[in-house]
């Protein structure tokens, strides 16, 4: 795959909960933070390890404010050293005016390596969409022009202009969170389960599109119980694709209340009494098909993508995401696409796909 860069406006992040946390650390000015007497303790206490800096005090507040608890002073020294690296990491980032900003968020103790384990999911084989089945229909896009015959094999003309005109501007074609469809970001924890989640999101978003109302759905149904469609929990991951074959055939996904979430392997408690969804189908987009993908997004509904996850992005704050860095090594981010606003799309139009729900 080439090394193509891409944006993205919104993606909603169903593993990796960053922006919402970073917004209220100001890591630029920790003396600004009103002290508590429980504060003012927890400084004490580890600024007599680390030394009294400005960094040591920046430090100190993550800590309190993330309920970081170290057992021993070689571990209070080394997150100190490794938050420290981070924070050099992002303000670093945001002097050089991008299109978005990262900020200090409960990560930011961690190295890459842990997160990567802790926090990504395995690399899955994509194969399933080599050939995807979303149609690209002109009915679809009404409003966008005629089809252009002789070219990109009969797609819809509009989809090239829409892209033509894309690529120059940051205005999204469609943000479904304005439509209400989209369900609140949630936690995976210490659990490599973000293609349960990606799951989740799309029906969820599916399921409030086709009957107007909200629902919550097991993201731990699919960890415990989804194996025989080459979904392996916690541990080895899954693909969205697959855990809407297992929905399907397994008769329904129960509801967050009745099969609620413990971000660990488990033996499988599935009940059909407590069905939220069905799934009728699978929609793939076919494997690199950025015109499909912006296409699904446009007018159809969230999709559900995988993404190669590079160093700063734990620490996304807010703003437009770009990357250059795409197909050095597998996807291992499974997420939610809610709004697409550039064309070239190549890094997360691999193993997308969305649900037909009933």
């Amino acid at each position: 795959m080439a090394h193509t860069s891409f944006s993205l406006l919104i993606i909603l992040v169903a593993c990796v909960t960053v922006a919402s946390s970073a917004s209220t650390f100001d890591d630029e000015n920790p003396i600004r933070t009103v002290v508590s007497d429980a504060l003012r303790e927890f400084e004490t206490s580890i600024l007599s390890v680390v030394g009294n800096s400005r960094h040591a005090l920046s430090f100190a507040r993550f800590g309190h404010r993330y309920g970081k608890r170290y057992k021993t002073a070689e571990e209070t020294k080394l997150r100190f050293a490794i938050f420290s690296e981070n924070l050099k990491l992002i303000r670093s980032h945001n002097k050089k005016g991008l299109s978005y900003t990262l900020a200090v968020n409960h990560f930011a103790d961690w190295t890459w390596e842990e997160f990567r384990r802790h926090r990504l999911g395995a690399a899955q084989n994509c194969s399933a969409t080599t050939k995807g089945n979303h149609k690209l229909t002109e009915e679809a896009l009404p409003e966008m022009g005629q089809r252009e015959s002789g070219v990109g094999g009969g797609r819809p003309a509009a989809l090239k202009v829409l892209g033509n005109i894309l690529t120059s501007s940051y205005r999204p074609l469609k943000d479904w969170r304005v439509s209400g469809i989209v369900s609140p970001v949630k936690d995976q924890g210490h659990c490599g389960s973000c293609w349960t989640f990606s799951t989740t999101g799309a029906l969820e978003a599916a399921y409030k599109q086709a009957f107007g109302k909200g629902i919550s759905l097991s993201e731990q149904q699919l960890v415990d119980c989804a194996g025989a469609f080459n979904n392996f929990g916690c541990c080895s991951g899954g693909l969205p694709s697959q855990a809407f074959e297992y929905i399907k055939y397994n008769g329904g996904l129960d509801t967050e209340e009745a099969y609620p979430y413990t971000a660990q392997n488990g033996a499988c408690k599935f009940s059909s009494e407590n069905v939220g969804v069905q799934v009728l189908e699978s929609v793939n987009i076919t494997l690199g098909a950025e015109d499909e993908l912006q296409h699904a997004v446009a007018v159809v509904r969230p999709v559900s993508v995988a993404f190669e996850v590079v160093n700063g992005f734990r620490f996304y704050k807010d703003g437009v995401y770009t990357s250059d860095t795409c197909g050095r090594t597998p996807m291992e981010m499974y997420m939610l696409m809610v709004c697409a606003l550039h064309w070239h799309l190549a890094c997360v139009a691999t193993c997308a796909s969305y649900p037909i729900v009933a």
